[in-house]
């Protein structure tokens, strides 16, 4: 039986009719176009058409942002991938399948998921996989009333809150686990109706595309429970942010290649160049990993999400943290915190990887440690210890982003073009708003 027929034979058994086609956006909103399932034969290769400034659009409206290098002349196919096919657990009748873009028959350079898949080419040239997971927080809200009305006021890890969202985070998991997603972990967070499920590691392509059925399967079923979700990064101005922290590991010829234990710190020198790239271009990165205005609000001192450019064993405050083995021995992978689900995750982990492999390449090493709270620090003690504050905004993470070589090499023109005029414009239009009107706007977004 061929490809094409086994997608037939799933859609039939499921009683599909509707197959959305997916894409996310330069502003990291999920979009789709959807077709019926009587025109598959006729989809089948090409997927729905979309204009190529749907890749120019900010948070904001559905207009072309200016100097995007995009207008709405030019068609862009949307070309299923076929292994990323789900039956929709919480849309009766529904499919979805991730886009690729193609013009003229070729990859579009725009293409966020090329441009991951170019990373992993690139790291496969130095005999190195990524394997990866988002880890994701969001946050559980009342429908109705004011809009931002958390399901639960309970503090960190609550048992209380597991009993009023079992339910909700039950069917979540289950739906999640359907379509592939392997939930490990779960707790209540510390902000209002905050909740964390951490999902199996696998390849960085695999993990991007799970970090969009994971927003849109946490989303879906919470509307099914009458509730909304939202992976906001600071819907409460004093309480709690939600991240989405990005684990990950090298491996070579299948097996991992981040753990030496003969080496100081339990990690071999490929992984230590990683990191040290990872902390080198982490200011540029931010724009990617962290590129709402919104974001900039979570990433405060004492706050756990790793506002200075360091790196450390099990610290929580480290922009960069490695984990300790549970049983005392080497680590296993490194998590990087200024990562939230206001991100594109084909874009910030294939931007993540082009950091790492400068440090690998040019052999950078990361320094020593930090096994403190860096925010408890003096300026005087930051500053002769090479200990940075990150960018304290969008607008200064782009300043970085736009003089970073690597990083804007790695994008490539089009895409980085595009990139950076949705951001200002994003910037240009948010900056001066209050931050009751920045929810208001960015809540159903992410």
């Amino acid at each position: 039986m061929s490809e094409k027929e086994q997608v037939a034979a799933m859609l039939r058994a499921a009683d599909v009719r509707w197959v959305r086609v997916l894409w996310c956006d330069n502003a990291n909103i999920i979009r789709a176009k959807s077709f019926n399932v009587s025109q598959l034969d006729s989809r089948y290769i090409d997927g729905v058409g979309i204009a190529e400034a749907q890749m120019a659009l900010p948070v904001m409206y559905d207009a072309v942002v200016p100097d995007s290098g995009l207008t709405p002349v030019g068609e862009v196919r949307l070309r299923p991938d076929w292994n990323t096919l789900n039956v929709l657990p919480y849309a009766p009748g529904q499919a979805q399948v991730m886009g690729d873009m193609v013009t003229a028959g070729a990859t579009w350079p725009v293409c966020p998921r090329e441009f991951l898949r170019r990373q992993i080419a690139r790291a496969a040239e130095h005999g190195l996989e990524i394997v990866a997971a988002f880890e994701n927080e969001f946050f559980l809200l009342e429908a109705g009333g004011d809009g931002i009305t958390p399901v639960d006021e309970t503090p960190f890890a609550s048992t209380l809150a597991m009993g009023q969202s079992g339910a909700v985070i039950n069917d979540m998991v289950d739906a999640l686990e359907a379509q592939g997603v392997i939930v490990e972990q779960y707790h209540p967070e510390a902000g209002p109706g905050q909740h964390e499920l951490a999902t199996r590691y696998c390849d960085a392509m695999a993990a991007a595309d799970r970090q969009i059925i994971f927003r849109e399967t946490v989303r879906g079923v919470a509307l099914g429970h009458g509730l909304r979700a939202s992976f906001l990064p600071k819907p409460f101005e004093h309480a709690a942010g939600s991240g989405c922290h990005l684990h990950l590991s090298l491996w070579r010829d299948g097996k991992s290649f981040t753990t030496d234990p003969q080496q100081p710190y339990g990690l071999t020198a490929e992984a230590m160049a990683f990191m040290a790239g990872v902390l080198k271009h982490l200011p540029a990165l931010m724009a990617i990993t962290t590129p709402s205005i919104n974001s900039y609000r979570r990433i405060q001192p004492h706050f756990w999400s790793g506002a200075f450019c360091v790196w450390g064993m099990d610290n929580r405050e480290a922009a960069l943290r490695v984990p300790k083995s549970p049983d005392g021995g080497a680590p296993s992978n490194m998590e990087l915190k200024a990562v939230d689900a206001s991100s594109n995750p084909y874009l910030a982990l294939g931007a993540v990887i082009a950091a790492g492999l400068d440090g690998v390449v040019n052999q950078l090493v990361p320094g020593e440690p930090v096994d403190v709270d860096p925010g408890t620090l003096s300026d005087d003690v930051r500053n002769a210890s090479g200990i940075a504050p990150l960018p304290g905004s969008l607008s200064e993470a782009l300043v970085h982003l736009e003089k970073n070589a690597v990083l804007l090499e790695a994008l490539g023109p089009a895409l980085a073009h595009a990139f950076i005029a949705v951001r200002k414009a994003e910037w240009g239009a948010l900056k001066n708003v209050s931050f009751e009107e920045e929810t208001r706007l960015l809540l159903e977004k992410y």
